[in-house]
Order: structure tokens, then sequence, then C-alpha cells
């Protein structure tokens, strides 16, 4: 939390500690719900309930979709199952749905007992779409217009169901079919005529998803399109809801945080770090740690095989951790800029030759570099002979050469494959660096130094 945030957080706690609820409930509905929430969210679970009952009921369920996943589950497991179902009825469809998933299942149906006949369906609706895709993180609640309505009718129907829906920004034209036939902006609408009919003035180049595309998919068409928001429609191109751009936020979110953590080979969590128990971070640490830490058997394995030319050249040892460590830092490079290059689509497998060309040319440059610059290190300081410098720096040329190259082919081998390319940046990644550099090195000096 910033200062601000700190600041709103201790003048809301004193108030609730000291029990003077009116002047709390009039701060709040001064402040953004946003702000309320990364309040409520810092607060002990037993505060957060007491704030959440405090809060005005026109701003309640905005500030609930807000929260973090836990403190919703916290409040709707403490409300009765009617308060429980009214606020499933005020939620937005997707957010409703969002909750109800992370949820047990003998609680869901409880508060689906009680929830709205459309609620019900709404949600249920939207639970049957695969996980991540456009489906499940799509709202029901949106205008839509048909091409026979004037000008003057579309205006009455967003009155009418307006607060209601997810955006008016954008209204989208159905038949009665409810095939998506083209898209009205609603500033197009307050400068036209009453009387113009909506078939002569919606654009009908329309850009849709299916409910089936990946969530990543659909951001990246946001991002090409430049959208606030996207319609979803099914195989038969029957428009059943739309994506807004606050849940691509959420999206690009989730997949960021989630590539970062496989890179650095954890399992994946959805929960902030200080809601994740000891317990779950160990568990998310240890598959990884116990992977890498068999893999590293293989680089002993090779020291031990080549331990007569360490022995007949001892001062080799010392230069191990360096070429290891430079190896693994160039394939991270080149690996992390290629899975980033994937993930935006600005690369392709269809690229497998342009990307190795290029990371040759950059790996040649950056091996001469690194390799000169630690010649003069090895002569000026360390004073070592000149044929074991040359040994390291060779080595050092030929391992920035083949970390960038493998840290290229990973990625793009393994997207081509179906997998997910960040788990090939840090545990495999390390594991093939660090063994091909020690294979590298004592191949080299084995033969320069005749050991």
């Amino acid at each position: 939390m910033d200062t601000e945030e700190r600041n709103a957080a201790e003048t809301l706690k004193e108030l609730l500690d000291t029990k003077q609820y009116t002047v709390l409930r009039q701060t709040m509905e001064d402040m953004q719900d946003a702000d309320i929430a990364a309040v409520m969210d810092e607060m002990e679970d037993e505060d957060t309930l007491k704030m959440f009952r405090l809060l005005p009921k026109d701003m309640a369920a905005d500030v609930f979709a807000q929260l973090e996943i836990d403190a919703q589950q916290y409040i709707i497991q403490s409300l009765s199952e009617s308060e429980s179902a009214s606020v499933i009825d005020n939620l937005m469809a997707d957010d409703a749905t969002d909750l109800l998933e992370e949820m047990p299942a003998n609680v869901v149906r409880k508060i689906l007992a009680n929830a709205k006949p459309e609620t019900r369906a709404d949600i249920n609706r939207l639970m049957q779409y695969p996980e991540d895709s456009a489906g499940s993180i799509m709202t029901v609640e949106y205008v839509d217009l048909k091409e026979e309505m004037t000008v003057a009718d579309a205006i009455g129907r967003i009155r009418m169901i307006g607060l209601d829906s997810e955006t008016v920004n954008i209204c989208y034209v159905v038949d009665k079919q409810r095939i998506l036939k083209g898209t009205v902006a609603l500033r197009y609408l307050l400068i036209r005529r009453n009387d113009e009919k909506i078939g002569d003035i919606m654009n009908e180049n329309v850009v849709s998803i299916t409910t089936t595309t990946d969530q990543e998919e659909a951001a990246a068409l946001f991002k090409k399109y430049d959208f606030t928001a996207m319609p979803v429609v099914d195989n038969e191109d029957r428009m059943v809801g739309i994506i807004t751009i606050d849940d691509v936020v959420d999206i690009i979110d989730e997949e960021a945080t989630e590539d970062i953590e496989k890179m650095a080979a954890i399992i994946p969590t959805e929960k902030p770090y200080f809601r994740t128990t000891t317990l779950d971070t160990y568990k998310k640490r240890m598959p990884w740690l116990l992977i890498l830490m068999i893999s590293a058997t293989f680089t002993g394995k090779i020291i031990t095989s080549y331990e007569n030319a360490l022995a007949a050249c001892t001062v080799l040892t010392a230069y191990i951790p360096m070429l290891m460590d430079t190896g693994g830092n160039s394939g991270s490079q080149a690996s992390v800029s290629i899975i980033r290059g994937l993930s935006l689509k600005e690369i392709e497998f269809r690229d497998f030759f342009r990307v190795i060309w290029k990371e040759m040319r950059v790996a040649v440059l950056c091996g001469l570099t690194l390799a000169g610059i630690n010649f003069i290190k090895l002569m000026l300081l360390d004073r070592i002979a000149v044929p074991v410098a040359l040994v390291v720096c060779i080595t050092m040329v030929f391992v920035v050469l083949f970390a960038k190259c493998i840290g290229a082919i990973l990625p793009l081998v393994a997207d081509r494959l179906g997998f997910d390319p960040a788990v090939m940046a840090s545990p495999l990644l390390t594991t093939i660096v660090d063994a091909v550099s020690l294979l590298i090195y004592f191949s080299i000096a084995t033969r320069l130094l005749h050991l």
C-alpha cells in the first residue's frame, strides 16, 4: 500500500475500532470503490466483514467485486443464505462466476438456490465453458439492439437496461436468432436524428471472438484493435456475451505473473504472496528445486570424469563458476526475449532460422567482448599462464554462442509442441547450459593444454 492508502486504512480502522459507524459509513461514501476494497483486503477477516456490512447498499456490490478472492469467500460464507444470494444477484455474472468457481460445491448450491432465476441461469451457463476461455471470463450483461429500431428506441432501451449492463459505450445489434449483425457506439446515437434506423447507422465490420477462444488470444486482439469491449459469439455466430477491458487487464496481470513464476521455477499460484501459506509456498517451490538438484548431479559427473585433467592443472577449477554463470545468463537473456516475442505474437515458429541467425551474431559479439575483457583481467590481475587464459577465453566465446542459441531454440520448440515456453526459461535451460559449458571447457583444455 502507498502512503495515501495506508493513511486511509488507519483512519477507517480507527473509526471501526471506536465504533463510530455513522462517520465510517459517511467516510466510505466519499471514497472510490477500489480504494475501499484495498483497505479491506489489508484488514483481519472479521473487520472486513464489519466494513462490508456498513457499506451503503449501492456501493456494496461494486466494492465486493474489487476484493481479493479470499476476502470475498469469507464474506459470502459469513452472511446468511439470503444475504449471500443478494450479493451474487448484484454482481456482474462474470464476477459472480469467478467467485463461485473457487468455493465449495455445497456452498455454491445453497447460494444459487436463493439467487434469482436469471442470475442462476447466467452463472450456470458461464461455468460450463472451459477454464481460461473467452466464455469463462465474459459477462452476459450488455445492451442489445435490433436493426429496425430507431435511434430514439435505442436510447430508450439503454435507459431501461443500461444500469444492469457492463457497459453502454458500445451497443450490439442482433437479429431475432441473436445473430450478431453490427455495433453502434453510444456517441453516434447521441448525434443522429431520432428517426434514423439502427440498421442504417450500425458498423457491420465487427470483430468478435468465440466462447472457446483462449483468454490470452482475446487479450492480444484487444491490444491489436485498441478495443474497450468485444462481443463473444458461439459456434453459430449467436451473441452470448462481451469481454471488457477490465477483464483483459486482469488476464494480462494473471498471465504475466504466471510466466514470471514459471521462469523462476515456481509452480504458479493465484493467491497474493502474503495470502499464500508457508506450506503452500513450499509445495509450489519444492518440485522444481528437487528436479534441479537431481539434474545438477550431471554436472558433478562431468567434473568427476575430468578429475585427472583438473589435478594436472588445478587453476582451471577457479573459472568453472564464472563460465557456467555466464552461460546461464546468456541463455536467459535470449530465452526471455523469445518468450516475450512469442506471447506478443511478434515471433512465430516459422521465424526459427531468422531468430537463430540473429542470436548467433549477437552471441559472437557478446562472446568476443567478454573474452577480450576477461583475457586482460586474467593477465593483469590473476597473472595466470597465457595458455590457460586462452582456454578460458575461447571457452567463453563458445559457451555464450551455445547458450544464446539453445536459449532461443527451446522456447520456439516448446511453443511448436504445445508446451508453455516459460517453462523452458530456467529449469531445463540451466541444466543443459551448465552441462554443455563444462564439456566445452574441459574439451578445449585437454586439447590446448595436452592434459
